[in-house]
């Protein structure tokens, strides 16, 4: 029965990553035949052993290759990074201080706080981002607002710029790092920070001795939680950012449905999955540790 439960989750992983995961590889080795699968080389077991040889000998990086000779792909990437770390350290530094008043709100107010952070999630994330296309553009209500107070003198350009993508990732993304950082500082020990306040700490260096490193497994799951998906986001820099952003999410859907070219969308998608195994395996570690210091 142990074995059986062990197995379930592993068979899920096998059908819906490894073998995903080995399809795409092989579509990123193979050429372009015609505009649709399947692509070569094709693998013909009737032949035997001799063709499973010719199988992987036809097989090549030239897709890889490509990605190298034009600066688009690789400027792609560096500006998927660059946005991803950007939104995630906004992201956590509005994310914790609404975490921690949270963590220190009176306990029959927690449950609604923990709600209304999690309400955005009963509606459609489509309809989210395209209402932050009202809000953003040159008509929208922000820059009614300002007008109306007197802070601008004409509309400000927000829509179709980096500024757009930024505040849509944040927005988005902010409940994810609300609650892991929440649920750290919730089971947190308040007797820890009286007694750093006994030894002659302020407020404030308590807080920074005591109440962040306690938080730090809160802060570096949130981290993760937003950084992975934001890397390669496409829906929020293709409506908010426009033709101008340029993220390697738009890319890859630019070479599967535009050009047709799935062996080089293949290679993308390989190359984009190679760098968020990076922090994934950090997420991991940095989890296993937390169980081994708990336990």
């Amino acid at each position: 029965m142990r074995r059986l439960l062990i197995a379930i989750p592993y068979l899920w992983l096998l059908a819906l990553f490894l073998v995903p995961f080995l399809i795409v590889l092989k579509i990123s080795l193979s050429d372009v035949v015609l505009a649709i699968p399947p692509y070569a080389p094709t693998l013909d077991l009737s032949e035997g052993w001799a063709g499973i040889k010719a199988f992987f000998a036809a097989l090549d990086f030239e897709n890889y290759w490509f990605l190298t000779s034009d600066d688009l792909y690789w400027k792609a990437y560096l500006s998927s990074l660059q946005i991803a770390l950007i939104s995630t350290a906004i992201t956590l530094l509005v994310g914790y201080p609404i975490a921690y008043g949270m963590a220190r709100a009176p306990q029959e107010w927690q449950a609604t706080l923990l709600l209304l952070v999690i309400l955005p999630f009963w509606t459609s994330f489509l309809i989210r981002v395209y209402s932050w296309m009202g809000i953003l553009s040159t008509e929208g209500i922000l820059n009614q607002v300002l007008l109306f107070i007197g802070i601008i003198d004409e509309p400000l350009t927000l829509l179709n710029t980096n500024t757009a993508v930024y505040i849509g990732i944040v927005y988005t993304y902010l409940p994810f790092m609300i609650l892991p950082i929440y649920a750290a500082l919730e089971k947190m020990d308040d007797s820890l920070l009286e007694a750093a306040e006994d030894l002659g700490c302020s407020r404030i260096g308590a807080f920074w001795l005591v109440t962040v490193p306690l938080s730090r497994s809160g802060i570096v799951a949130g981290c993760f939680l937003v950084f992975i998906p934001a890397i390669g986001e496409f829906v929020i820099p293709s409506l908010l950012g426009g033709s101008r952003t340029l993220m390697i999410g738009k890319v890859l859907w630019e070479e599967f449905f535009n050009n047709r070219d799935w062996p080089v969308a293949s290679a993308v998608a390989i190359i984009l999955l190679l760098i968020l195994i990076i922090p994934i395996i950090l997420f991991q570690r940095n989890q296993q540790k937390q169980r081994e210091v708990e336990g």
